[in-house]
């Protein structure tokens, strides 16, 4: 399990912040499925945190944990220096925005948005202020006498959004707020999202099983793995730098290569390149894109020759598959050109192949 202190789950190199959450060794057991272990983690004021991790990781049940709407089994959650986790969910100035957006029909879109407001009997001058400025931050001040029905998916998340903003949280949860709409609004909610964040500067607690989502949208990932913290880093370094074989394997394309070293020399197969590490079974991750026709690379470079098996094309990019001569399948994306069948020779850097330890099998 991925070491989980204060100091390592901030970004290497980034400039200390207060933590506002503090999850320390949390646990979840129903009856006897252990769906979380020891999770400890520290979030920072203002981040962008997504928790990813494929179904049944754990990831919705610790969101849940942070909303009070389940208890941990053992371990505690501090928020701002405060115990939370001994709270009831109304007196947490935590809001959550769910996958099933659960907009009130007969309501109009400022009336959702101070749904809250109203129920906590809070003055009607207030509740029209605060919600004018929760649908301005969402650009949707002029549907607000519309009904949900008359709106679109991507501005049903915005109204979600204006309703728990108008709250005035210190943390806004996600769950999987964007699955719902189609790709190319998925994308274009994604940007909007970060910006929105941004922009009101609260803490962002993101849940998706969507690895591209957490790449694009996240200050920090926190990978769940049978419910255990896996790895947590920004995204280009754990995309680049994967501390395990399923981080490397979960987090896009890889080539997971199982070498034997000797005497400064990791082999794997008709591949080979030199290493700094002790003699011995070790595993390394080679991103596709990593992989280059020979000649592009330095005087350093490792080189192979492979046969083209077939090619998959993503627009700019094609994803290859190449057979090498001891039978070896490797993916290499390259871009998008005429391929001919035969031999080709294929290079890639050292420092491209980075080590990453074995995944044990969990239950």
């Amino acid at each position: 399990m991925a070491t989980t202190t204060k100091a390592a789950n901030l970004s290497a190199g980034a400039t200390e912040v207060r933590s506002l959450l503090s999850i320390r060794s949390v646990a979840k057991h129903f009856g006897k499925n252990i769906v979380l272990r020891d999770i400890s983690l520290e979030i920072a004021e203002g981040e962008f945190l997504t928790i990813l991790g494929e179904s049944g990781s754990g990831k919705t049940t610790l969101l849940r944990i942070l909303a009070g709407f389940e208890q941990a089994t053992v371990g505690e959650v501090w928020m701002a220096g405060q115990r939370l986790d001994d709270q009831p969910p109304y007196r947490r100035r935590v809001n959550t925005v769910f996958q099933h957006y659960a907009l009130f029909p007969h309501m109009t879109v400022e009336e959702n948005a101070g749904y809250g407001l109203r129920i906590a009997k809070r003055p009607a001058a207030e509740i029209e202020s605060r919600v004018k400025e929760a649908l301005a931050k969402v650009k949707m001040s002029s549907f607000a006498k519309s009904k949900p029905s008359k709106i679109s998916g991507g501005q049903q998340q915005r109204v979600a959004l204006a309703r728990a903003l108008v709250n005035r949280p210190q943390v806004l949860l996600l769950d999987e707020p964007l699955s719902a709409l189609d790709a190319n609004l998925r994308r274009q909610m994604q940007l909007e999202l970060k910006a929105l964040q941004r922009e009101v500067g609260i803490t962002f607690i993101f849940v998706t099983h969507d690895q591209e989502e957490a790449m694009v949208m996240s200050d920090r990932i926190a990978l769940l793995r049978s419910g255990e913290l896996e790895q947590v880093a920004a995204p280009r370094e754990i995309y680049s730098r994967p501390a395990t074989a399923y981080t490397a394997q979960f987090i896009g394309h890889t080539n997971l290569l199982k070498a034997d070293v000797r005497q400064g020399r990791a082999t794997c197969g008709a591949l080979a390149w030199p290493v700094a590490l002790p003699d011995g079974p070790a595993i390394f991750s080679l991103r596709p894109e990593c992989i280059l026709p020979a000649g592009s690379g330095g005087a350093n470079s490792a080189r192979f020759t492979a046969r083209l098996l077939d090619h998959a094309f993503h627009g700019a990019t094609e994803l290859l598959r190449v057979e090498c001569a001891d039978g070896q399948i490797l993916t290499v994306r390259s871009a998008s050109r005429d391929l001919r069948d035969g031999q080709l020779e294929f290079e890639f850097s050292p420092a491209d192949a980075v080590p990453v330890r074995a995944s044990e099998e969990r239950a």
